[in-house]
């Protein structure tokens, strides 16, 4: 997942690429349900469809599309990442695994090193930025995030989430001096909305059954 990520964003600009990551991975989580035999209704399955429509229109062909390889880097890299959100539902202690992944990927990333040693340039302002990212940016954001989940409810972890790509965008405007192009706002628009709506809506489905189930002798 990190591979295909970092891979990905030496292509994309900061917004496109957290906009392709989020899409993936809510699809995933979303597609996941489905095929677990969740049901959705009318507005969800028409947020599906504009979230779906934003996406396929941030890659069609034009000038302002965002590279395709890198591209499918970055949705590999979401739909691994939803799986691996899947996936880790109900461990023990979120932090404590995500450590222990983070040890494994070690020796995947030293074998890596090794197979592109030739081609490896470090430099020190790289360096730094390459362990603010992982361990700092990473590895602290995921005990806060695991630490501060249990104290949100669901609709506002999820409407927290919604921000990351707009974030993401607006510091490539100011740290890398980015431009927004239509078709990403366009896009942005659809496929955050169509997320929202989805998962909005799903909040709402679940809050009217639990009120019929207290309601029922």
């Amino acid at each position: 997942m990190r591979l295909a990520f970092s891979f990905a964003y030496m292509s994309l600009p900061a917004g496109s690429g957290a906009l392709l990551l989020f899409g993936a991975v809510q699809a995933t989580m979303i597609g996941h349900g489905i095929w677990s035999g969740e049901r959705l209704n009318k507005p969800q399955l028409v947020g599906l469809m504009l979230a779906f429509g934003g996406l396929v229109g941030l890659l069609l062909p034009g000038l302002s599309a965002p590279p395709l390889y890198g591209s499918i880097l970055m949705l590999g890299a979401g739909v691994a990442w939803g799986v691996y959100s899947l996936r880790g539902k109900g461990v023990g202690d979120p932090i404590k695994v995500t450590a222990g992944n983070f040890l494994r990927a070690v020796p995947i990333a030293i074998a890596l090193s090794l197979l592109m040693v030739n081609s490896i340039s470090v430099d020190y302002a790289g360096f730094w930025y390459a362990v603010s990212s992982g361990a700092l940016a990473s590895g602290i954001g995921y005990a806060i995030w695991y630490t501060v989940l249990p104290a949100l409810k669901a609709t506002n972890a999820a409407t927290v989430q919604l921000s990351v790509p707009v974030i993401a965008a607006l510091g490539g405007i100011v740290f890398l001096g980015e431009h927004i192009t239509l078709r990403l706002v366009l896009a942005s628009v659809a496929t955050l909305g169509g997320i929202a709506l989805v998962i909005l809506e799903k909040q709402q489905v679940n809050a009217a059954q639990q009120i019929v189930s207290a309601d029922r002798p």
